[in-house]
């Protein structure tokens, strides 16, 4: 009978097929590679007066307009800094109508939103501040507020030379809060740092099927695992449209406000995403690939949270991906041909599962922070 290979002796084959498969991939795919540190734009710099100036923003629901919602209750630290829910919460009278992205590791994104709609967090901070199922703030009415609370207007004055807040700063410093929300020691970024004992055997198979018969590599590549490119790959509508009436309201105020032509506002069954951005009916259905890191606090999965754990999205892939409606009787005709059936074994899912979850580290945990009150402004002598 043949000896056991040792776990050294394993780790050093599959490391060595793994290395393989990059490399016949480098050719079309950035490989895998361990999370640095975030880009930091040169026109807002990184200051801990401006951090932390963000940070009471973000848990500060004065941003919005009826002064009930903040960044952080649809973006929860207990929840994975995103909304454990198939759907976004949204602004009081209303509903969400997408699932809630994770604020981890969104400063190293060039596009922001589901359709890459903000290219960066300065800009994607109005957006969901000002949007109307979100936050639905008005910039006067925020400035208004924090010129009432002298707390800000000193930390305003102290870190952007304002002497009374400014909204557009209210965003950069947001955005500075955010670029501290970091997730790169998972065990695979120690294991990609050369600490091979950081991901098990079941692991490191894991990773070799990602690199290769799984070809998850293709979409989920650099050190990222996206390729921040647009694909449509056949997510099941969310039956949440023509069960619950608020949801259809949203669903067609969307069609509405986005610009579709009267036959697709009556007729559209399913999210249409970058289609409502570029108007191409190449586009229907195509969102932009998600990071797979933190991936074990962000459940539900998927633009309308359609799938809740990791195994429920290897099955999908697996199968070749599904496909969507939008129209009466007609499916998508732009599915990615990419998605192929896998074949996978139930071992080789475990595996793949095992490996996804190596992406995730520590959860990052952060207490509300007290904020500051509101106060008269000070007497004007005559």
């Amino acid at each position: 009978m043949a000896m056991k290979k040792s776990t050294s002796q394993f780790i050093a084959a599959v490391t060595l097929v793994v290395g393989m498969g990059a490399a016949a991939a480098a050719d079309t795919n950035p490989p895998l590679a361990a999370l640095g540190d975030p880009p930091i734009p040169a026109d807002n710099v990184q200051t801990p007066e401006k951090i932390e100036l963000g940070k009471l923003l973000f848990f500060d629901s004065r941003i919005g307009g009826d002064a009930s919602v903040s960044c952080a209750d649809c973006h929860a630290p207990k929840q994975g800094w995103g909304f454990n829910d198939p759907i976004s919460r949204g602004y009081p009278g209303a509903i969400h109508w997408r699932n809630s992205h994770s604020v981890i590791n969104s400063a190293y994104m060039s596009k922001l939103f589901w359709t890459g709609s903000a290219k960066s967090l300065e800009n994607q901070a109005p957006s969901a501040a000002l949007g109307a199922l979100s936050g639905n703030g008005e910039r006067d009415m925020i400035e208004a507020r924090l010129a009432f609370i002298p707390e800000y207007v000193e930390r305003f004055n102290d870190v952007f030379g304002d002497e009374w807040p400014k909204v557009n700063n209210v965003w950069r410093a947001m955005a500075a809060f955010e670029r501290t929300l970091i997730h790169n020691d998972t065990p695979f970024d120690r294991y990609m740092r050369g600490d091979t004992a950081a991901m098990d055997e079941q692991q490191i198979r894991g990773l070799a099927l990602f690199e290769g018969k799984a070809n998850c590599i293709e979409c989920h590549n650099g050190p990222l695992l996206s390729d921040e490119k647009y694909y449509n790959i056949g997510v099941p509508r969310a039956d949440d449209w023509f069960e619950n009436g608020m949801a259809q309201i949203t669903f067609r105020y969307q069609q509405y406000a986005k610009g579709t032509t009267e036959e697709m506002y009556r007729k559209i069954k399913d999210d249409a995403g970058l289609y409502y951005r570029t108007k191409e009916k190449a586009d229907m259905g195509k969102f932009r690939t998600q990071p797979l890191r933190y991936m074990e606090y962000t459940a539900p999965f998927m633009h309308n949270g359609m799938f809740f754990d990791l195994e429920e999205i290897v099955d999908f892939y697996d199968e070749g991906g599904g496909d969507n409606e939008f129209t009466d009787g007609t499916m998508a005709s732009n599915k990615t041909p990419l998605l192929k059936p896998l074949n996978l074994t139930d071992e080789e899912k475990e595996d793949l599962v095992a490996f996804l979850n190596a992406l995730s580290g520590e959860e990052l945990k952060m207490a509300t922070p007290e904020l500051p009150s509101y106060a008269p402004l000070p007497a004007v002598a005559n």
